[in-house]
């Protein structure tokens, strides 16, 4: 827990209105599951991230930064630390194309004046719930499901560069070659480096095409993607294997449907699990061992977690 000399730091470093304590979690992740933080810090631009951070390294609190609260599962007993609610979300657009976005912006608020100006390159990851920090922590993909184009497009074709708060305190720039993407990877997965705002190189393109393209992706994931407005989740659950989709093994071992408590292995995709109501995260948690179970009897297989656990279990 966090002792009044230490609040009393964190008031005087931050902007306290926006500073809470004994702020649950859940209403802040996809998974609506989660307890409660020692302290949430709402940071409302790059450079207040970056002091948020800072004021935790300094105060030798744990600390973590939450954007949208996709691919993660937060612990029933909370977080001991501070979390810092990324809301930085300055944005601007050049006339060549170059796209610059602050890391809490909302991918999918930024889509619709970036597709009626004209430019092309992000609209593929339509409906994906994802901040710009947490597209290029995780590389973020989308198969597309158009015949012409049928192949897997990754968010690293159109970085350019990315300023990070490096773990050691200072600030810089990366291009994409220092970021290290992979599947699902990048050089924040090996580092705790923070992602303040990143530039993209977009293309001219055809605003109509450009709706076409969205229609077509947001039609392609209802039909294979439980709703989240309807079944909370967190998405993938597992990580792919080479020439082999976990969710179809899952689905091999008849697992769809399967339930502990609120949480249950999604009829529509066997590799997400929902919140029906009410899941904890130990919910989420035993129904995770239980296909890592049936999976490895059935098919000699270890399957690994996608998602990251945060906090208390």
């Amino acid at each position: 827990m966090i002792t009044p000399a230490v609040r009393a730091a964190l008031r005087a470093r931050l902007v306290h209105e926006r500073l809470a304590e004994h702020e649950a979690l859940a209403p802040y992740t996809t998974f609506r599951i989660g307890g409660p933080a020692d302290a949430l810090y709402v940071a409302t631009s790059a450079d207040d991230l970056a002091s948020a951070v800072a004021a935790a390294k300094a105060l030798d609190l744990p600390w973590f930064v939450l954007g949208l609260g996709a691919n993660i599962l937060v612990g029933d007993a909370g977080f001991r630390g501070l979390v810092i609610r990324n809301r930085a979300r300055a944005w601007s657009l050049t006339d060549d194309g170059r796209f610059w976005a602050e890391s809490g912006v909302v991918l999918g608020e930024v889509l619709p004046p970036l597709v009626d100006r004209g430019w092309s390159g992000l609209e593929h990851y339509v409906g994906i719930p994802s901040t710009i920090g947490g597209a290029i922590w995780q590389n973020l993909h989308f198969l597309s499901p158009a015949p012409e184009r049928a192949r897997t497009c990754f968010i690293e074709e159109v970085f350019a560069s990315a300023e990070l708060l490096f773990d050691d305190g200072t600030r810089g720039s990366v291009d994409r070659a220092a970021m290290q993407f992979g599947y699902d990877d990048s050089l924040l997965h090996h580092h705790r480096h923070v992602a303040l705002a990143a530039t993209f190189q977009l293309a001219a393109g055809d605003p109509a095409t450009m709706q076409r393209v969205m229609q077509e992706n947001l039609s392609w994931r209802g039909a294979r993607h439980p709703w989240l407005e309807l079944h909370p989740s967190a998405g993938s659950i597992f990580k792919k294997l080479d020439g082999l989709g976990a969710g179809r093994l899952v689905d091999q071992c008849g697992l769809k449907g399967y339930r502990v408590g609120g949480a249950a292995i999604s009829h529509i995709h066997a590799n997400i699990i929902v919140n029906l109501g009410g899941a904890t995260a130990t919910d989420v948690r035993r129904v995770i061992a239980h296909a890592q179970e049936q999976v490895a009897a059935r098919f000699g297989v270890a399957l690994e977690p996608e998602i990251a656990f945060v906090g208390e279990f």
